[in-house]
This record gives C-alpha cells, sequence and structure tokens, in this order.
C-alpha cells in the first residue's frame, strides 16, 4: 500500500501530461512508470487489470489508470489518478475549441487542417492494423469483422446493435469447460457506487427540470454514448459523427473530421473528442457560455461512469477473469471492433479526399462525387503515411509536418 500522496500525484500527473499518441502509446507508459519503475504493480497485475478494462465500456487507459489508483489508495487513489489523467487533455482541449471557433474558418488554417486530416487518416489506419493483428486469430474472427464493416458501411445499422451482436455470438459459442471461478469478494462498495450513479444522474436530472433542452440532449446521449464505447473512441467515432452531424445537426462534417485531428494533438483519452464536439455544439446554439456548460456536461456524463465501472468490478477482478463466456464475449466484440474502425477508416478518407460525399438512395453506402476529388490531400496522405509507416516519425512531430506542409500549399496557391 502506497502512503505517499505526494508521490502518487506527481506519477500519475506525469502520466496524464505525457499520454499522447493513443491507448497503446499510454498502456505501454504507465507499464513503464507503474510496473518497471515504481512496482507498484506486478506483471500478472497489470495485465490482468488491462484484460479487465478492455472487457468495459469507456477509454481503457483511463479506466487501467483509475484501476491502479484505487488499488494503491482505494476509491480516492482511483479518482486522483483517474482526474490527473483526464484533466490535461481536457483543459487543452478546451483552449483549442476555443481558438477553433475564432479562427477556424481562416484560409491558412484550414490548410493546415487538411494536412493534419491527412496524417490522422494513417493514424486511424495503423490503429486498424495494430488491432487486427492481435484480434483476427481465425476464420470465425475475420468474418466477424467483415460483417460488422457491411453492417454499418454498407447497410448502416446503430453501432450499439453490432457490438451487442457479436458480444452474444461469442457468448454462445463459448463453453464454461474451464475451471470454476473464484467465489466473489464480499466488499462493501455499494454505497460508494451508489454515490457514483447519483452523481452520474443529477446534472441531467437538474437539466430536465429546469428545462434546459439542448444540454439535456448533450447529456442524455454522451451518457448514451459512455455506456456503449467498446474498443475504443475509434470504434464509436462513425457512430457518433452519424449522430451529432446527421440526426442533431449539432456540427458539420468537416467539423466532426477537424475535432478528430486536434484531438490527436492532445495528452489523455481520444475520447475527449468529445468534450470538442460539444463546445463547438454549445457555441453553435449559444455562444461562449453555452459552449461552456456544454463541454462541462459531456466531460462528466462521459467520465463519471468510467469511475463506476472500476469501482464496480475493480473487486471482483479475479472473478471475471475467469469466466469464459465473459472472455469469449470480448474476443468476439473486439473482432468486430476491427470491421468498426475500418468503417471509421473507409468513411474519413472519404471525406477528406472528395469535397461531396452522399449516402445511397437505398443502403448507407457512401458514394463520393468522383470530380471532387481533392488531388493535394491524396499526396499529403501518401506523404503522412511514408513518415509514419516507413520512417516511424512520432506522431507530434508528423502532424507538425503535415500542417505545415498544408500552410505551405496555401501560401503557394494549390489550395
Amino acid at each position: 500500500m502506497v502512503q505517499n500522496w505526494s508521490r502518487m500525484t506527481r506519477v500519475f500527473g506525469r502520466i496524464g501530461l505525457l499520454s499522447f499518441g493513443g491507448p497503446a502509446a499510454q498502456i505501454a507508459l504507465m507499464h513503464d512508470a507503474l510496473v518497471s519503475r515504481e512496482k507498484w504493480l506486478t506483471e500478472e497485475q497489470y495485465l490482468r487489470a488491462l484484460s479487465l478494462c478492455m472487457l468495459l465500456p469507456g477509454p481503457e487507459a483511463m479506466q487501467l489508470a483509475t484501476y491502479a489508483g484505487w488499488r494503491l489508495r482505494g476509491v480516492a487513489g482511483g479518482l486522483l489518478a483517474g482526474l490527473l489523467f483526464v484533466m490535461p487533455g481536457a483543459l487543452v482541449i478546451l483552449a483549442l475549441a476555443l481558438a477553433y471557433v475564432q479562427f477556424g474558418d481562416v484560409p491558412l488554417v484550414q490548410a493546415a487542417f487538411l494536412g493534419v486530416k491527412a496524417a490522422v487518416i494513417v493514424v486511424v489506419l495503423q490503429a486498424l492494423l495494430r488491432l487486427g493483428q492481435k484480434a483476427l486469430t481465425g476464420p470465425t474472427a475475420w468474418a466477424l469483422a467483415g460483417a460488422a464493416f457491411v453492417a454499418l458501411f454498407v447497410v448502416g445499422l446503430p453501432f450499439p446493435l453490432v457490438v451487442l451482436a457479436a458480444g452474444l455470438f461469442g457468448a454462445w459459442r463459448s463453453s464454461d469447460s474451464a475451471a470454476p471461478a473464484p467465489p466473489a469478494p464480499r466488499t462493501r462498495i455499494l454505497p460508494t457506487l451508489l454515490t457514483l450513479a447519483a452523481l452520474w444522474a443529477a446534472p441531467l436530472a437538474f437539466l430536465w427540470m429546469t428545462a434546459q433542452a439542448f444540454l439535456l440532449d448533450i447529456g442524455l446521449f454522451f451518457s448514451k454514448l459512455a455506456v456503449v464505447t467498446f474498443g475504443g473512441a475509434y470504434a464509436v467515432l462513425a457512430y457518433m459523427t452519424q449522430e451529432v452531424v446527421q440526426d442533431h445537426g449539432w456540427i458539420t462534417t468537416g467539423q466532426m473530421i477537424d475535432a478528430l485531428g486536434l484531438a490527436e494533438t492532445t495528452p489523455g483519452p481520444l475520447i475527449l473528442v468529445t468534450e470538442f464536439v460539444a463546445l463547438l455544439a454549445g457555441y453553435a446554439q449559444g455562444g461562449v457560455a453555452l459552449a461552456l456548460a456544454a463541454g462541462a456536461v459531456t466531460l462528466w456524463v462521459t467520465f463519471v461512469p468510467c469511475f463506476l465501472w472500476i469501482f464496480a468490478a475493480g473487486p471482483y477482478l479475479d472473478h471475471i477473469s475467469a469466466r469464459p463466456r465473459l472472455s469469449a464475449a470480448l474476443s468476439a466484440i473486439t473482432a468486430a471492433v476491427v470491421g468498426v474502425i475500418l468503417n471509421l477508416s473507409v468513411w474519413f478518407a472519404l471525406h477528406v479526399i472528395f469535397g461531396t460525399v452522399q449516402s445511397g438512395t437505398v443502403l448507407a453506402l457512401p458514394l463520393p462525387d468522383i470530380s471532387t476529388l481533392n488531388g493535394w490531400a491524396v499526396v499529403l496522405t501518401v506523404v503522412a503515411a511514408y513518415l509514419m509507416l516507413r520512417l516511424k516519425l512520432g506522431l507530434l512531430t508528423v502532424l507538425a509536418v503535415m500542417a505545415a506542409a498544408g500552410c505551405a500549399l496555401s501560401l503557394a496557391g494549390a489550395v
């Protein structure tokens, strides 16, 4: 048991400030800090906790930090670790969003975003390749990934339905032949869980009672998203885009793509893109004050559930990890998420490379207008792929180079 709160604050604060590069880099950073350096967790404890966080909805890296803090100093330690992981990125996103609404329409800024978007195409592709290598271990996994892609990209089925179907399929195909699970622990965590659940719902109840329709819609939507965010932020971005752009009309497709590009440049979980979206939506509805309120509501309903899941499941980690049906359901969901991210990759690339993309009249299949092809976007994407996949340059370096390349094209009159 770690008794030094200041030491915990320094370690988890450093993790929060340096957590660039998505969940893979963040998980590696935490392993180095918590297992190799501080030795607060053993290798087995760390890997088992990572498996639990992958099973839960929400950003697995943030939940892994929360679990580590919980093991060290209980609920207070979990709150400290989780907040230190999220808050640096949340503050940066706030600053970027406010700057974006002021300067986002400047031609030179738009040209810089073209370079950033080209890099993000490659970032999403990298995530797809990494996950595919781990998840697609057999014909069934490949079939699940393909079915998920067709269901989303061609048919347009809702993302939660695809995830639920994959999990049920995996559980159905599994067996309970493994060794019996250890008995569930006797804990007194129920008061904590009830308190967190009440805190999660409290802002929504207040908004409902005060007839704040827009903020209530924001809170309800991102609360729903917090429950279905299996497989990381990339898995739900296409679903979120469909909802916030097409169904609610809060932001445009271009703004959604810009939001993802900016979220890639900040520390913390990529799901912080939800804060950026809420800030833009609030600003469009009522200026800075409503933007700040929408961002605060979104952060609350997105991350309070993450603490709830960890504090609920943490004491039962050994019990849960020994349940074969749960493990099989997770494996099936992970395989399906490969198809989900492929859907996002193709959707994102089409909207960056073509000026006009329309949905089909019968199916949801996106149909680009060939005459709106942006040749410079293709060139920038190829350059970004060379820098990241061939030269192995870091994400922040590539983003800076591509933004500068976009600006150079603008100054030369090419874009």
